[in-house]
């Protein structure tokens, strides 16, 4: 890759004009800030890195990651050229270990990029790479986001992009009651798409308002594949790693609990809220379960809608409900045997009655 950042950071100082002097003005610009830079990289070893050194990688790594996205804005197409190089571009862009100050690429655009369109926002630009690897079928909004806002990184804009409108949450002091979307399904909640969300990962549990409506829980769609996966470790590892809310854990939580078997993931498959590349059920259940290993959950976004589950699953006639499917009418062959013997009963009883 290096050798692509360096062709691609020459052919943006050449289209800006005065490469020389856009050159040296970025340089001068990242000099001014080395203080910052080097402080935004707290725990990491630089001293092998001169001032010098450090001012030009970051340079040509700001001016390679400003090309790449422009010309994907302008294009729309993220398979322009090569497909598993772009795509590998754009995921390696959110990996936690390769994110350069978001600041620095501000001002690395302000005078690069911005001279040639006046009216470019740095923002709005990486939206359209980050769309490209977002998992769920909602696009991102930046409503949430501002584009005149900053960020840590572009990993950081990501999360900002999956922020809830509501921020204040109660430290949880127990872990909420998990329920399979088999165990849902048995105590008759129906799953379903969540088609007016306020937040892209928001799940919520509708109670039935009549006798004839099930319970339901909504739920956004997403594609489970090897960018599910590498998107949402680098977003967890951010969370437990940064002074930042947990919302991502949280989601990749409910999951877990959702789909710890991969008669889970063929319900919630056949529900129409998770579409599987992986090829086999099971091992997108592995995948989900592996991305919750070893992390810690101060606090749980889906709290209220699990407390209405848990209120559901508890209340008698679900939970009977659920042991009647469960031993009676779970496969064909046992529906048939109770159909049989309810018509066997009857033939008794008239038989009795004569």
């Amino acid at each position: 890759m290096e050798n692509m950042k360096k062709s691609y950071f020459v052919k943006l100082l050449r289209e800006v004009g005065s490469p020389d002097q856009t050159l040296q003005n970025c340089m001068q610009m990242v000099m001014g800030l080395m203080e910052r830079i080097r402080r935004y990289y707290f725990g990491v070893d630089l001293n092998t890195y001169t001032n010098d050194e450090l001012a030009l990688m970051m340079v040509i790594d700001g001016c390679y990651i400003l090309r790449y996205i422009n010309n994907l804005s302008i294009s729309g197409s993220l398979y322009s050229d090569n497909k598993l190089r772009s795509r590998n571009i754009a995921l390696d862009l959110v990996l936690l270990e390769n994110q350069i100050p978001f600041f620095v690429l501000e001002y690395i655009h302000d005078l690069t990029v911005q001279k040639m369109q006046p009216q470019s926002n740095l923002t709005t630009m990486l939206k359209v790479i980050l769309d490209h690897i977002n998992p769920f079928e909602d696009p991102l909004k930046l409503e949430n986001v501002g584009t005149d806002a900053t960020h840590k990184h572009i990993l950081g804009l990501l999360h900002t992009c999956y922020k809830p409108i509501f921020h204040e949450l109660p430290i949880i002091s127990t872990i909420p009651t998990a329920h399979s979307a088999v165990e849902l399904d048995r105590v008759g909640v129906k799953i379903k798409p969540n088609k007016t969300l306020t937040w892209p990962m928001e799940m919520k549990f509708k109670k039935k308002s009549k006798f004839w409506h099930k319970p339901t829980l909504k739920m956004p769609v997403v594609r489970v594949d090897n960018f599910f996966e590498v998107v949402l470790r680098n977003l967890i590892a951010y969370e437990q790693y940064s002074p930042v809310e947990n919302y991502v854990t949280s989601y990749a939580m409910a999951m877990h609990m959702l789909v710890p078997t991969p008669a889970d993931i063929a319900k919630l498959g056949k529900s129409g809220v998770i579409i599987s590349h992986l090829g086999s059920n099971e091992k997108a259940s592995n995948l989900i379960s592996s991305i919750c290993e070893n992390v810690n959950l101060p606090d749980f976004y889906y709290m209220e809608p699990w407390k209405n589950i848990a209120q559901h699953c508890n209340s008698y006639w679900p939970r009977n409900l659920g042991v009647f499917k469960g031993t009676y009418i779970d496969t064909p062959w046992k529906v048939i045997a109770l159909l049989a013997a309810i018509v066997v009963f009857l033939i008794t009883v008239i038989q009795f009655f004569r």
